[in-house]
């Protein structure tokens, strides 16, 4: 590293490699790779280190009980990893935080939600709804376009030595509120109508569905505060690509088209689940 300035940090296994590599394998990686880099960093004097983490180190606290109101999700909730993928990352996390809290080393943690262009790993989404037609509902409370994830990246680069230390939720802007999350678990379809109320002509245009229920809305307030992140690919944006002609990705996501997590194919869905 020597001579570098800004060390982005993106390597991992991810969900996808669950079912197919060991656990073992994640904490090398995700855990021990991570140490190796912050070592590296602090030895030659790095100025930024942007860390790529996800909104899965949250695992169970996305999950409300039956009957609760969807989880509004911001940096002060505490997560509850549920498998090895967040588990490890969360600990890459802590130990951002311990470098920059013995060494000074500046670096900001951005935890993205769903940027990744394959079809859902959920086989009954798969059955009940067109690809894109997932993936741009997920828009409203769970994906980022990639465009957006690498403008937050740059902003946190350049951001990190005056800020110091942070955990940011990258997720596209969200048009709820907090007083919808209770409706949006029994009625999502009637939320999103009153917050978006243009996206029912396109989709009945389609033949799209919308999420009967929204369990989490993942917020980036903190983000576009305090990097100065504007995301332009929110729910209501799409909508209007979509209205005239053009498709739900950003040039940059179409450009970079979908890379695969595996060498081999696998009978049923893109990766296999756990």
């Amino acid at each position: 590293m020597s001579g570098v300035s800004v060390v982005f940090h993106a390597a991992t296994l991810q969900k996808p490699h669950i079912a197919t590599h060991s656990r073992q394998a994640f904490i090398d990686v995700n855990i021990t790779g991570t140490l190796n880099l912050l070592e590296e960093a602090v030895a030659a004097g790095v100025g930024s280190f942007v860390f790529t983490s996800t909104t899965s180190v949250f695992g169970d606290a996305l999950r409300p009980t039956s009957g609760a109101p969807a989880a509004w999700v911001t940096e002060v909730v505490t997560p509850v990893p549920r498998n090895i993928y967040g588990v490890t990352k969360a600990a890459a996390e802590d130990l951002c935080q311990l470098f920059h809290r013995s060494h000074g080393l500046a670096c900001i943690v951005l935890r993205t939600s769903r940027f990744f262009p394959e079809e859902d790993d959920d086989k009954t989404v798969r059955e009940t709804y067109a690809k894109d037609n997932a993936k741009v509902n997920e828009f409203l409370f769970r994906r980022v376009d990639l465009e957006d994830a690498v403008a937050a990246h740059v902003l946190a680069a350049q951001r990190a030595p005056e800020i110091g230390f942070r955990r940011m939720i990258v997720s596209a802007t969200t048009p709820f509120l907090p007083q919808d999350v209770r409706e949006l678990r029994a009625d999502a379809p009637s939320v999103v109508r009153r917050r978006v109320p243009n996206y029912e002509v396109e989709y009945q245009r389609r033949n799209w569905k919308m999420f009967p229920s929204i369990d989490r809305v993942y917020v980036n307030d903190q983000a576009r505060k305090e990097l100065g992140w504007q995301p332009r690919y929110d729910f209501a944006h799409v909508i209007g690509r979509l209205s005239s002609g053009e498709g739900p990705l950003s040039p940059l996501a179409q450009i970079i088209g979908a890379k695969g997590y595996h060498a081999q194919r696998f009978a049923e869905g893109p990766y296999p689940v756990e």
